[in-house]
């Protein structure tokens, strides 16, 4: 059943939503006819985010590294009618370094923008999700958690961590009807991305709507057997 707006009633989250795969992310999302609550760090992003897909997509602003202003937006989105029925969690950035040469609070900023945006997001999912009985989460990882990582030490470490934050949450929430899957993206055709890499290492780039694409099949009930699941879209990398 579909409301006014189109929408089939379903609604979710998308963190990171002001980036080009999370705008791709959103983009995928309201094309199947679901709203989605585009969380950026900025207000002008979430603006332009709502304004780009009227009725369908509501634009929200926080820290997501801070548990207390993720609970707070959480609790925002209990007023709603239903629990969310997905988290796409794409929140994150890159640092480079190696270990020898990295600096304390590159440490602790990369864990901060991939690991504690995905954990503390996951929570507040995990605890609705499992109490509808209904759900699933994808994490966006990169394929320096599980391939190499050299020269990004503490990015290829924190990204880790959201593979194996994936990998227990499934287990943990496999008998509660909810779904967890991480995606590992290698390089992504970006403006910021085409700015830092040859011309000829970004023709071997995948676009955010490809990956889009893969997250919004898991996000989906095709997806049903899938959980626990680190899917690698590295394309010709």
């Amino acid at each position: 059943m579909t409301d006014a707006s189109g929408a089939s009633g379903a609604f979710g989250v998308v963190t990171g939503a002001g980036g080009a795969l999370g705008r791709a992310v959103v983009a995928e999302l309201v094309a199947a006819r679901h709203r989605v609550v585009a969380v950026a760090r900025s207000g002008t992003d979430a603006a332009a985010l709502a304004s780009s897909h009227p009725g369908l997509v509501t634009g929200e602003v926080a820290d997501l590294a801070d548990p207390d202003q993720v609970a707070a937006l959480w609790k925002r989105l209990d007023e709603r009618a239903a629990a969310p029925a997905f988290l796409v969690s794409v929140a994150g950035g890159y640092r480079g370094g190696t270990l020898v040469d990295s600096r304390p609070e590159d440490y602790r900023d990369m864990l901060a923008i991939n690991l504690d945006t995905a954990w503390w997001s996951c929570r507040e999912a995990a605890r609705r999700m499992s109490a509808a009985g209904t759900g699933a989460i994808v994490n966006v990882a990169a394929r320096t958690a599980v391939q190499g990582g050299t020269g990004s030490i503490a990015y290829a470490v924190a990204k880790a961590a959201v593979v194996k934050l994936t990998q227990v949450l499934a287990d943990e929430l496999k008998d509660a009807g909810v779904r967890v899957n991480a995606v590992l993206p290698a390089l992504i055709d970006t403006p910021d991305n085409a700015a830092a890499f040859s011309a000829e290492r970004m023709k071997k780039a995948v676009s955010p709507e490809a990956i889009a694409r893969v997250i919004g099949y898991l996000c989906s009930a095709d997806a049903g057997p899938v959980t626990g699941a680190a899917i690698p879209v590295y394309g010709r990398f």
